[in-house]
């Protein structure tokens, strides 16, 4: 006997949690820690802005409600992609 797996499959990435410190982002069986410090743009918008993320391609992630571009070399390593004020 064998069994099927029934509706539809998890999304490639999605936003895990919210908290006062920043957001989790899950992808490809990884979780992801974005800290408000590093990542601005998510701190005080609506919550249904932050969970919609799209994986357009490979490892690159964008939040089209916030017109904000990522990836997990960014996310992993802000330190090395300093904000620039223009």
């Amino acid at each position: 006997m064998s069994s099927k797996t029934r509706g539809t499959s998890a999304p490639d990435v999605e936003i895990t949690n919210i908290s006062t410190n920043g957001i989790w982002l899950w992808t490809k069986g990884t979780e992801l820690f974005m800290s408000y410090d590093d990542f601005p743009w998510f701190k005080d918008v609506p919550i249904r802005q932050i969970i919609n993320v799209v994986e357009p391609s490979p490892n690159h992630f964008y939040w089209p409600d916030l017109d904000v571009d990522l990836t997990p070399e960014i996310i992993e390593h802000p330190e090395r992609f300093p904000l620039k004020m223009q």
